[in-house]
């Protein structure tokens, strides 16, 4: 082989692999414009969260009268299977039956034991806003071990809810902003250190308090007026 023709193969093969290269880029462009493309008409076709006022963010799930002397707060997750035993042990219906209209529960979100949890916080949000959130937040940690999205869903439909507000609610993202208003308030203002939590009149109680640390707080409140 001569010398020339040595140089024409190696300038057939440096022209080829530069066409390959040329073609390979020209493949990525297209791939990441269809997925640009794809990106934009899929943030198009989502239902549109509409921005929270100040008396939905101020709202919480409450269970008791708005004139109660005592206010037990719970910071929860519907993942966290302390908050669930908690539940379960009833403590929480012993309370109101023993002191009635002296005391009020209310619910605030803390999503951070599972990766599902702020998902399944909206939800309890959006059953909230069809007064249903008890209802739910009770069929979750009762019959509701899975949180994935379409599980969610189909315990709405479960408890009779609106199923297209709701899953509009939840698809749009509608409470993200209560609830990350209530865990911003949980980590940065109480510092809790995880979940369930309390506050009872505005005093910490880290971890579930059994039905006799509960009602010995309430009873101090209640014989100091």
């Amino acid at each position: 082989m001569t010398k020339e023709n040595r140089k024409s193969q190696k300038q057939l093969r440096q022209e080829k692999i530069r066409a390959q290269k040329t073609q390979r880029r020209w493949i990525g462009i297209s791939a990441l414009a269809l997925f640009l493309v794809g990106a934009v008409f899929w943030n198009a076709s989502r239902p549109k969260a509409q921005p929270l006022d100040e008396t939905r963010l101020a709202s919480d799930p409450t269970l008791g009268s708005n004139s109660a002397k005592v206010v037990i707060t719970e910071y929860g997750d519907f993942g966290c299977s302390s908050c669930r035993a908690w539940h379960n042990a009833g403590i929480m219906e012993q309370v109101l039956a023993a002191y009635g209209d002296q005391v009020q529960f209310v619910w605030k979100d803390f999503p951070v034991i599972t990766a599902q949890s702020p998902m399944a916080a909206e939800a309890g949000q959006c059953a909230f806003d069809q007064g249903k959130f008890w209802e739910f937040h009770d069929f979750i940690y009762e019959d509701g071990y899975l949180l994935g999205v379409d599980d969610l869903k189909g315990y709405a439909a479960q408890l009779g809810l609106d199923t297209e507000k709701f899953n509009q609610c939840l698809d749009s993202g509608q409470n993200r902003a209560k609830v990350e208003q209530s865990l911003n308030e949980a980590q940065r203002e109480y510092a809790f250190p995880g979940t369930p939590s309390f506050l009872v009149n505005g005093k910490k109680l880290v971890g579930p308090p059994t039905l006799e640390e509960l009602m010995s707080t309430i009873d101090e409140i209640l014989s100091n007026g």
